[in-house]
């Protein structure tokens, strides 16, 4: 398929996932679009993207894009601080609810909305698609209010909406506060810092693969009105990640065992991923331990 000419909007635009994505989608011909509340970061800014700047969770605020015309949209957006309940559901359900309200009659050819292995809450992994819900924590929550919302949208009246619930991403331009970065960040200033015992199983992928599964959904008319889990499928152990970062940097002094672990916290989170296989025709192809260190070199200045 020929992008060229293809407008695609991307929401939030200026984060983590957008600015990759919006990366790729220029090296790709499209015309690319970004809706942010504030300008992109000097390291995230892309020469030939058209930034857009407005508030998901203010509908008058979407206006601004009266003037275009998209076939693709990507919803990334969401307030981060997850502390913040009240901006939390306003921008990760409010604001869905908004982009449809604005996008319903606009003939688009897929809505592709980010969701949040956070939706499952405490269930036993493998996750999949098809167990029932039950998300604690207002994040998860309100990320599933979105989900539900868009497949009676797209059941009903044919909306074109796609779920891609996405497991624990990092690479390269992640904000610091994440595990990876972080824990990076602390090896490279030599500092000694907290954390629980870090026996936890998680399932890491690379940027890349979230990108590359994105981009697949553009051509998959079988995933609209699908929720797919995007994620490696394997686990590693969280203190593992922290020594592989620490033998790479050689410095970083971890207190195992300073933080309790939260009662509410799964052990092993993964994913079934036999339905992205099927339908996307994905799976990670990324190596982890060559990912990781891209990563580091990235914060290093490399």
């Amino acid at each position: 398929m020929s992008y060229k000419k293809k407008n695609i909007l991307i929401i939030g635009g200026t984060g983590f996932v957008g600015f990759h994505l919006a990366k790729s989608c220029l090296s790709k011909n499209f015309n690319v679009f970004s809706f942010s509340i504030s300008k992109p970061k000097n390291k995230r800014h892309l020469k030939g993207v058209k930034y857009i700047f407005g508030n998901i969770r203010n509908k008058k605020s979407l206006k601004k894009l009266n003037n275009y015309k998209f076939n693709y949209v990507v919803n990334c957006g969401g307030y981060v601080d997850h502390i913040n309940k009240k901006k939390t559901y306003d921008s990760h359900f409010n604001g869905c609810v908004n982009l449809y309200e604005y996008f319903k009659d606009k003939n688009i050819l897929a809505f592709i909305q980010m969701g949040s292995s956070s939706e499952y809450g405490k269930k036993n992994s493998p996750l999949k698609e098809s167990i029932r819900t039950n998300p604690k924590d207002i994040y998860g929550k309100s990320k599933l209010l979105a989900t539900n919302f868009l497949l009676k949208k797209s059941r009903k009246s044919g909306f074109p909406a796609i779920i891609l619930r996405l497991f624990q991403v990092f690479g390269p331009f992640q904000d610091k506060n994440r595990f990876i970065p972080l824990v990076i960040n602390e090896c490279l200033n030599g500092n000694k810092f907290d954390c629980s015992e870090c026996t936890q199983k998680r399932d890491f992928l690379s940027i890349d693969d979230v990108i590359k599964a994105i981009l697949l959904c553009l051509k998959k008319k079988k995933a609209i009105g699908q929720i797919i889990n995007i994620g490696s499928g394997k686990t590693i152990v969280l203190k593992k990640v922290i020594t592989d970062i620490i033998k790479i940097i050689k410095k970083g002094e971890p207190n195992f065992g300073k933080i309790k672990l939260r009662s509410d916290e799964n052990k092993i989170i993964y994913p079934d991923i036999k339905k992205a296989r099927k339908i996307l025709n994905w799976k990670s192809k990324e190596n982890f331990h060559y990912k990781l260190n891209k990563t580091i070199n990235f914060y290093k200045g490399k």
